[in-house]
């Protein structure tokens, strides 16, 4: 139960916040954002407080003033609570509603801050799922040439006519994946309707002499992160978005080849650093990538109530 009498959690009413509401949120993302050193919403979940028919979101309240906001999307949770608002027990109170939605439910703690792994021991939570962040500086080792075998044909995404292959290979090699398994025609869309999106970041390695694509790797290029006050804005930052592998063809080395092209590539646009995320108990790609220079950033930790 509440706490504090003086807040209040309660389901935002239609498939969208008020103009008022949304600003507010939005507001309250950018104070923790600047506060914790972290996003604490993905780029998906941000998307989601203003559209999405599928999307349950809550907030806590405090008369007109919003202190923190929960949404929930196919039984993944994100919360944020205002900096300001914190020590009154409104992140345990939007968690835990959260929570009481599904018997599957689990939340995100981007970054697993204290506050988020305190709230998580109050609630007796456990870590069902931990994502890691690892980054590459420019200052790191020099990356190694690509090297493409002959009987690998390796190129860059043409335009619709990829799209029924890349979404085979997507969808079984993420299969077991809750977010990024099971694309349709309509997620290769939204993401090709980006302002991010570059036809020339997106590799393509098929069996050579063929049409058959073996595997792809999507890069993508953050604007204004990292850039302080002052000194201009505009791209900082890569990322190695997804490398998906068709597991007919493991075993060819095509991770590394499709990491390699994509990373020589967002070298080349000038960024200083690359980051990427990676399954922590992916034991085989977090090795791939600490060779290559990754280093781990952060850990994002999915918490769901103990069985």
């Amino acid at each position: 139960m509440n706490s504090d009498p003086a807040f209040d959690v309660h389901p935002i009413d239609g498939n969208a916040p008020s103009s008022r509401v949304s600003y507010e949120v939005h507001q309250i993302l950018a104070r923790a954002t600047e506060v914790d050193g972290t996003a604490p919403l993905s780029e998906q979940a941000v998307k989601a407080v203003d559209a999405g028919e599928d999307v349950v979101r809550l907030l806590a309240t405090e008369r007109d003033r919003v202190l923190g906001y929960v949404g929930i999307v196919d039984g993944m949770a994100e919360a944020v609570v205002d900096p300001e608002a914190r020590g009154r027990g409104v992140g345990r109170e939007l968690v835990s509603r959260a929570l009481d939605i599904g018997s599957d439910m689990r939340i995100w703690a981007h970054g697993n801050l204290p506050a988020a792994q305190s709230v998580a021991a109050h609630l007796e939570l456990k870590v069902v799922r931990e994502l890691l962040q690892m980054r590459r500086g420019a200052a790191g080792s020099a990356l190694p040439d690509v090297v493409v075998p002959d009987d690998i044909s390796l190129r860059t995404y043409r335009g619709h006519q990829d799209d029924a292959e890349l979404l085979r290979v997507n969808n079984a090699a993420f299969s077991w994946h809750p977010e990024q398994g099971g694309w349709t025609d309509r997620d290769i869309a939204a993401r090709r309707d980006e302002s991010w999106f570059d036809p020339a970041g997106l590799f393509l390695a098929f069996e050579a002499g063929s049409d058959r694509l073996l595997g792809f790797h999507w890069t993508k290029v953050h604007a204004g992160e990292g850039v302080h006050a002052g000194e201009g804005s505009g791209p900082s930052i890569g990322e190695v978005y997804v490398v998906g592998i068709d597991p007919q063809s493991q075993g060819r080395g095509l991770g590394r080849i499709l990491t390699l092209a994509g990373l020589h590539y967002l070298h080349s646009r000038g960024l200083d650093e690359i980051m990427l995320y990676v399954e922590a108990d992916n034991t085989a790609a977090v090795h791939t990538y600490t060779k290559l220079g990754f280093e781990n950033y952060h850990v994002d930790a999915a918490y769901a109530r103990g069985v």
